[in-house]
């Protein structure tokens, strides 16, 4: 595994670096091929809290998880537990008949979670109409929604607008 770490803010130490080698080493037996996996690791810090964001692209899936916590140690933990458990959790949709030829995953080192399996409960169709960001942000906190989306009056493209965990919000924009 190829492991690139980046700080924004702080240096990182080698104690750091050999810590998330370590921690990451853990993954490694549920990825095939883990000698050709590159994972980015950003550590970031606000005021008196770590954050520690973990992702990993695959061929077919990306892998990602960000965690704030006051010790580096412990956002470092928890990213790498969130990890595991999407792998352990989403288990048997990995290895679904559709997806087992593109997968990138060791899954015979796994147990299946004794989790209800996660369905469509339910299906909504809406008229997309053509607004500006602003109009979508003010439809989506009008409805009370985490998320909207919307045809974009200037691209003529489908776009969504979320609310972020630091309250802002970010677009997601279609090509």
């Amino acid at each position: 595994m190829e492991i690139v770490i980046h700080g924004s803010k702080m240096k990182i130490t080698d104690a750091m670096h050999d810590y998330i080698e370590e921690k990451l080493g853990k993954l490694e037996k549920y990825l095939e091929n883990s000698e050709n996996v590159r994972v980015n690791v950003m550590v970031k810090v606000k005021n008196h809290e770590q954050t520690v964001e973990i992702t990993i692209p695959l061929k077919t899936f990306i892998l990602r998880s960000e965690e704030t916590k006051d010790s580096f140690y412990a956002a470092v933990d928890k990213t790498i537990d969130k990890l595991e458990r999407q792998i352990r959790k989403n288990k048997t949709k990995l290895m679904s008949k559709q997806l087992k030829a593109n997968y990138d995953f060791n899954l015979s080192s796994i147990e299946a979670e004794k989790t209800a399996e996660k369905k469509i409960v339910k299906r909504k169709k809406i008229e997309v109409k053509p607004m500006n960001e602003e109009e979508a942000i003010l439809q989506m906190e009008l409805l009370g929604h985490e998320f909207y989306m919307y045809k974009d009056a200037d691209t003529d493209s489908f776009a969504v607008v979320y609310k972020r965990k630091d309250e802002n919000y970010g677009i997601i924009e279609t090509e």
